[in-house]
Formats: C-alpha cells, structure tokens, sequence
C-alpha cells in the first residue's frame, strides 16, 4: 500500500534572496492594505481603529499562511511555531488557518527537484537506484521527502533540501519578526533580540543535514537497548549537506494512536515520557521540536518510530541539574520551593509582579499534578491542557513583564508542553510519578537501565479491532517529515 502523498499543488520554491524578499513585500503590501481599509470603515462608523485587531484578521491570516507555505523554509517554520505557541494569545479561528502550515507544504515541481539532485550527486544520480519516486511521501517546511530503493536494495527515504532555504534563513527571521512586531503582540521593551537569534542558530542547525546526520547516528546508538524504539539508520554514502538518505521505516502518525485499545495507548504515552526522562537526565540530548509529525507507531510491532532530528540539542549538566532539583520541589508539593528553584532557572522574571507569579505558581501546580498523583494520572480526564491554556491566557495583561527564558530552557520546556498535549489527545493514563521518581530519589536506579516498558501482546490480533475500523483506514506512511 502506498503512502499517502502531499496533496498541495507543486510550486517553485522562490531560491533567490530577492524573490523572497518581494514575497514578504507583497504580503505586507496586502496586509496593510487590509488595514487600511478595515480602519477607514471603523472611522467612518465613528470608531477608534485599534491596531491589533485590525491585523489579527481571519483574511490577513490566511494571507499569511499562504505566502510562508508558498515562501517554505525559515519563514514557513516560524509562521508553524506561531501557530503552535501562539495559542494562548492569538484568537482560536486565526490560530486554526495557520495550522496549515503545520500540516504540509507545495512540493517542488519536477524540474526544480532535478535541479537539486543534480546539484547533489551528479547528473548521473538516478544510476545509484533500481527506483526513485519523483512523486514525494511528504513535503514540510525545509525540505521534502522521497521513497527509493538503492542499488544494493535499500529501501530508503531520501529528504531533500529546498534550494535557497539555508541562505535565507537570517533575512526570513528577520522580516517574519518585523511581521510580528507589527502586530502589537511583542509587547514593548520585550527583548526579542536573543530569541531571534537563537531561532536563527537553530534553524541554521536544522538546515544543516549533515549535523542531522551525525545526530541521527548519535541518537541512535544511544536508543539501541531500547527495544521498543526505531531510529532509521543513516545511509551515509547517499547523504550530502543538503540531501539526507536513511532507512525507510513504516508506521501511523502518532496522534492516530488515539484509536487505538487505552491499555495499548497508555504503553505507547508511558514510553514517550520514559524516553523524555532519558533524554533530560541520561543521555543529556533531546530532540526538542514535539511536533507530531516526528513520531511514528509502527502497528505491526508496537514500536515507536522517531524521525527528523534536525532539533536535536544537547542538554547541559547545570540544566539538567537544575531540573531534576525542581522535579523534586515540585513533586514535594513546596510551592514556596518551587517558585524560587522556577525562578532560579529562569522561567519566572525575577522582577514579576505578584499575580504574575501566582498565576506561574498555579499553572506550575497544574503543571505537575501528573507528578503528584497516586498511581496513573488520567490525562483525558483531567482538563489539564485546557487549565493551563486558561491559565496562560491571563498573563496577557502582565505581557510588559515578560522576560524570555534562557533559550536552552525554551526548547525544553516546548518539548514538555508537546508530550502533555499528545498525553491529553491520546486520553493516556500514565504513572508519571513512576517514572519521574528515579531521578529525583538519591540512590534511585537511573531510568535508563529500565528502557522497556510493561510487557505488551505484540500478535496483530491484539490490535486488529480499533487498529482496522480506525487507523487503518489512513496507510502506514514512514519517514514523513521534511
């Protein structure tokens, strides 16, 4: 069966430093255009324009969306981080247009697909395979993704770099934050300068394949006694700086797990948590972009399929020190505690006021009531997402106090959020206390030496029932993610 496919009509991706600077000028011709005419028509009625709101506009987000899909690369993956953080502050029907562009992306036409591959391995490129397919699996934001078989047999999945992206990366963050600023939601005297930079670095990172590469190799040595864990293995002799071959590995998007038997769902989300706590504390690498798309469930084994490791970054002593020490706080139920180790760490300014820390304090208490509780934590029915995202809500008015933590902690702390969010849309229930206590407990064993989870059934049969009426009805795509 085959995968399925990107369903985006393809189109060139603008490679040249001028043409993409002239797609940001036609977006914000458009949207100020819009503006202008939305505030003329509130002047006319008697009203005061108000600058936000005549920017947050359904029709000037989907203008957005269309031209940084069009556009790809840095500028397309800022508009998804928009997308996915932005939650709590943008209204629910504009965060919902730009999800798109956490979806997929245009495809290259042939030609321009040509031009790459050329570029890579030489006009004789297709001689190093008995097939390639033209036709991509998956098209994303940096790059898109290809199913061949290799001369010796491989079966590959060959992710190719949209041309230009890497050269752009600085001048796409830099007009994506003008974008943004003009909106009014960066509140002033924010210091936006370090995260644009650091989203600069990392980009930089993710559009290097061969880092991704030497993570991919490193990441999967260190999974390898981890039985219920796929990393793809590198083809090395394939792989160029902007073209990365690996294993192809088949398996579901992770989130249509949610059909799959609560005994089997909670296995695969108590597995995703174990394996956060090795990468914090063991290993001290994570791949830090929770996107769904990044993990895969290969049904016919029960395994768990990690894909992209462009975000891979690793952890430092210090922070994962500091971790471990406010798991414990946390888990002692000492908020005076855990406000100064949160402060300590810099994920509360020192100088916010009183009820931006107690707004932290109580989302914190959310926050780790999974950790609190005796026995599994029922993620499905505790409201907890939908608590912290109203919670979060009201620090909108304390924005002027914002103060953005270390970037290290950025990363980490979004890839905290992710594995809640998929916890709640699996509706797991998971012992996280369990699993937390070994690395807060002095002599505790490390998690590490416990890779596996419980013992599973892993005959089709036990999957057959809900894995057949719902999941799969959609193929089982592999390496999906650009």
């Amino acid at each position: 069966m085959q995968p399925p496919r990107p369903t985006h009509k393809p189109r060139a991706v603008p490679a040249t430093r001028l043409s993409r600077l002239a797609g940001f000028g036609r977006l914000a011709g458009g949207i100020v255009g819009n503006v202008i005419g939305a505030g003329a028509g509130q002047m006319l009625k008697g009203q005061r324009p108000d600058l936000p709101s005549l920017l947050l506009t359904p029709g000037n987000a989907k203008r957005l969306a269309d031209e940084l899909a069009r556009l790809r690369g840095a500028a397309m993956k800022l508009g998804q981080l928009i997308s996915m953080d932005g939650g709590d502050i943008l209204p629910p029907e504009l965060t919902d247009i730009l999800a798109r562009l956490r979806s997929e992306a245009d495809p290259m036409p042939q030609a321009q697909l040509e031009q790459v591959l050329v570029a890579g391995w030489g006009p004789n490129w297709r001689a190093q395979f008995r097939h390639f397919d033209d036709r991509p699996i998956a098209a994303a934001s940096i790059g898109q993704v290809h199913r061949a078989t290799a001369i010796d047999g491989r079966d590959l999945a060959i992710k190719v770099q949209y041309p230009g992206v890497a050269a752009s990366i600085d001048a796409d963050v830099d007009n994506v934050a003008t974008l943004v600023k003009m909106s009014g939601l960066v509140p002033a005297g924010f210091a936006i300068g370090p995260l644009l930079a650091e989203a600069k670095r990392q980009l930089h990172e993710e559009s290097d394949y061969g880092r991704e590469g030497e993570m991919l190799v490193r990441y999967g040595a260190l999974a390898a006694s981890w039985p219920d864990v796929v990393v793809p293995a590198l083809a090395a002799d394939l792989s160029t700086p902007t073209i990365l071959a690996m294993a192809h590995v088949k398996g579901v998007a992770i989130d249509r797990t949610a059909a799959l038997p609560q005994a089997e769902r909670d296995r695969v989300m108590t597995l995703m948590l174990r394996l956060l706590m090795a990468e914090l504390f063991d290993w001290r690498l994570m791949q830090t972009d929770p996107n769904f798309a990044n993990y895969r469930y290969d049904l016919n084994n029960g395994r768990l399929v990690l894909l992209d490791f462009g975000a891979a970054r690793e952890v430092l002593p210090a922070t994962s020190d500091a971790y471990r020490a406010m798991l414990a706080t946390g888990m002692a139920g000492d908020d005076e505690g855990l406000l100064a180790a949160m402060q300590g760490i810099g994920l509360i300014p020192p100088d916010a006021p009183a009820a931006m820390r107690n707004t932290l304090i109580a989302m914190a208490r959310d926050g780790f009531a999974p950790l609190r509780a005796s026995g599994e934590f029922d993620f499905g029915g505790s409201g907890l997402a939908a608590n912290l995202k109203d919670q979060s809500a009201s620090l909108i008015a304390a924005r002027e106090h914002f103060r953005a933590p270390p970037p290290d902690l950025l990363f980490i702390q979004r890839k905290i959020a992710g594995m809640y969010l998929l916890a709640a849309k699996l509706k797991a229930r998971v012992d996280v206390a369990a699993l937390v206590r070994p690395y807060t407990d002095p002599g505790s064993v490390s998690g590490s030496l416990q890779a596996s989870t419980q013992p599973r059934d892993t005959s089709a049969a036990s999957r057959s029932g809900a894995i057949s009426t719902a999941v799969s009805r959609e193929p089982a795509a592999g390496n999906t993610v650009g």
